[in-house]
């Protein structure tokens, strides 16, 4: 069994190193969380790459859904070309159809151009219409992983069908549960799941003291940022359910 793999995704500089210094194995790398992360700026990802730990950048050109134009899809394609330059490790995609699909032509293209990267099928899985049949195209376009949430808005709420995924995918594919993993929720999700990967922000709330900022309305009045302690916590969480896993009778597996 593969070491587990707490991945934590930051959308600035001070996120990122306090992902680091939490121990977190692995960086999403993202603008704007705050609607569901974009693609990072070519200096934030070089400042990234510069890390002794691997990241993986998201491409996602805009917010909104996953329905991407051929001019969209050739901006996709640039960003992936600078995530490989500035020596990221992999990045993280999603397309999809008019009708929640993937968009597996799209898909391909551009799982294509990011040869040599690692790739992850991020939650526009979470919007198609059949998530089996959403994993095996997955598996047939080359993606190391699924970050989901079982299609509901947090992973503890899409548990159920978060353990029928990871017993479809099997070793040929890992599925990574993401959305509201939290060390408080994580404990009751690992009991449930099978699973040797982890996504989190590990965020939390902090009050903007510019006041100038927030009235010219050029700083959210509520900001979130990455908690090391938080990171410390859900790795440790993880770690110990992967150790019980393995120090169970066979018969138990």
């Amino acid at each position: 069994m593969q070491k587990p793999v707490l991945e934590i995704c930051v959308d600035n500089a001070e996120g990122l190193f306090a992902a680091i210094e939490g121990g977190a194995d692995r960086i999403e790398l993202c603008a704007a969380l705050s609607v569901g992360g974009l693609t990072p700026s070519r200096g934030f990802m070089a400042l990234a790459g510069r890390q002794a730990i691997p990241v993986y950048a998201m491409i996602r050109p805009r917010s909104g859904g996953f329905v991407f134009s051929p001019e969209e899809v050739e901006m996709m394609k640039s960003d992936i070309d600078a995530a490989r330059a500035t020596g990221l490790a992999g990045v993280v995609l999603g397309a999809s159809l008019p009708d929640g699909r993937l968009d597996a032509a799209t898909l391909a293209t551009l799982c294509r151009h990011a040869a040599g990267l690692d790739l992850t099928l991020h939650r526009a899985f979470d919007v198609t219409p059949d998530k089996r049949e959403a994993l095996e195209a997955a598996v047939a376009l080359g993606f190391s992983r699924i970050l989901t949430s079982g299609g509901r808005p947090t992973a503890l709420e899409g548990v159920d069908l978060l353990a029928e995924l990871v017993e479809q995918a099997g070793e040929r594919i890992s599925i990574m549960p993401g959305a509201g993993v939290r060390p408080q929720s994580a404990p009751a999700l690992l009991e449930r799941l099978v699973v040797r990967e982890l996504h989190a922000s590990c965020s939390a709330r902090y009050a903007e003291d510019d006041r100038q900022l927030i009235e010219l309305s050029f700083a959210a009045r509520e900001m979130l940022r990455t908690d090391a302690g938080s990171v410390r916590a859900l790795k440790t969480l993880l770690a110990q359910s992967v150790a019980n896993r393995r120090s169970r009778p066979a018969a138990l597996h």
